[in-house]
């Protein structure tokens, strides 16, 4: 991330719910000082960072993990909490990698939501974990893509458990006039992602990994035996796993790292409604995101409290009246709101790949990387950490499946990369209007 966006994501975090409402440990972990071994070294710790570290020391290997802020500072501990299967682009993948490689890939985003809620389970994270997901349409052009994905997901894609919601039956499940019609998936869900990232963090420290933070990554010195440099010390290891995703900036190749680009997304929380009226708002609190490319995303906190996030730019550079103009489409959504004040108001990138789906490969035999989660990182990145360790620990065969995908660079590099994209995103603004 350039040092103008990490401002930004520096200004957009303040106001967070999730920080205002989440204790944080008393001490940052360590600056990393000095120079240091060990087997493995994780570039990033938030979800897919800290997901390597755990798979890795479950495998016997020694993990260091670096974060140039601290752990949960990124998309990780501000995006919207969706806990979902499949892909922000389910057909992309079906066409790169044909219908069972397909499958394949949605059979591990399954695992993905089974490995949040294993972990939860196994590590004691209080995180408001929720299952329900809702997939809605609010146009009937919509509809039939969403009727049309559902088909393909049971039919094709070995996923029988996604439930269709008709026009009459939405509106019990959302107290809006807006949608038309849903998909229901009782398996994914939404989660509190702070609270769940500070808790992976740890678990990898009981684990027995060792976590440095304010230590920005400035070189990876490739080789046999990668050097990773940091303002202040080094780490001398075997195997590299970058997971820094939107905020790596300059440490990845130029080539691997334009395959990215991040996009704002923001996100109101109310004040606190009430048990009785945040029920009737959603039934069965579940997390709901309509079907259009500039999507709108919703839920019910544990504390009764609507939170509702759309994406804006990919500057970061919000509205004049940021508050109020994500305030206006949630009162488009829910006019009973009206009066209900909001109290937090924050923001942050989403990286995002051209193709919609997700950037997972190996640099040299013992460089990894992951991005491009393009908004469901919350199970993908568990899948990310599971599918580098076992490349580390030899077996490619799941990293091998993501890396057939093709992956096109956003145009005009780092400088030109943000103006490009906002032209793109405005053809898909204009093209929504009809």
């Amino acid at each position: 991330m350039s040092t103008a966006l990490n401002r930004r994501a520096d200004e957009l975090i303040r106001d967070s719910y999730y920080e205002a409402t989440t204790a944080r440990p008393s001490a940052d972990d360590p600056r990393l000082e000095g120079t240091h071994n060990a087997d493995v070294c994780v570039i990033g710790a938030g979800f897919s960072g800290l997901s390597v570290a755990l798979e890795c020391r479950a495998r016997g290997l020694s993990v260091i993990v670096l974060d140039a802020h601290r752990p949960g500072w990124g998309a990780s501990g501000r995006n919207g909490g969706q806990m979902l299967v499949g892909f922000a682009k389910d057909e992309v993948l079906e066409q790169q990698l044909g219908t069972d490689g397909a499958r394949a890939a949605w059979a591990l985003s399954v695992d993905g939501v089974a490995l949040v809620r294993e972990r939860i389970e196994r590590y004691g994270i209080d995180c408001d974990l929720t299952h329900g997901y809702l997939t809605v349409a609010t146009k009937e052009k919509r509809i039939a893509d969403l009727r049309a994905w559902m088909d393909a997901a049971s039919r094709r894609w070995g996923y029988p458990h996604l439930q269709w919601v008709d026009r009459d039956s939405i509106r019990k499940r959302i107290a809006s006039d807006r949608y038309l019609a849903g998909v229901f998936d009782p398996l994914s869900g939404h989660l509190n992602p702070l609270k769940y990232c500070l808790g992976l963090a740890q678990a990898t420290r009981n684990e027995g990994a060792r976590l440095f933070a304010h230590s920005p990554v400035i070189e990876v010195v490739r080789g046999a035996q990668p050097v990773v440099r940091t303002t202040a010390g080094t780490v001398h290891c075997r195997f590299v796993a970058a997971c820094g995703n939107a905020t790596l900036g300059d440490v990845l190749p130029a080539a691997i790292a334009a395959r990215i680009a991040p996009i704002a997304s923001y996100i109101v929380a109310t004040e606190p409604l009430g048990e009785a009226h945040a029920d009737a708002l959603i039934a069965g609190r579940a997390a709901v995101c309509d079907n259009n490319f500039f999507l709108d995303y919703f839920r019910v906190s544990a504390d009764h409290r609507v939170l509702f996030g759309g994406r804006a730019t990919s500057t970061g550079a919000a509205p004049a009246r940021l508050t109020e103009a994500i305030r206006t489409r949630m009162t488009d959504v829910f006019p009973q709101l009206a009066d209900a004040r909001v109290e937090y108001a924050w923001g942050g990138f989403v990286d995002v790949t051209r193709n919609r789906a997700p950037d997972f490969g190996a640099i040299d035999r013992n460089y990894f990387y992951a991005q491009g989660f393009s908004g469901h990182g919350v199970a993908l990145t568990g899948v990310a950490g599971r599918v580098i360790a076992q490349a580390i620990a030899g077996d490619r065969a799941a990293l091998d499946l993501f890396a057939r995908i093709g992956h096109a660079r956003f145009p005009g590099g780092p400088a030109l990369r943000g103006p490009a994209l906002e032209l793109g995103m405005l053809y898909h603004r204009v093209r929504e209007l009809f």
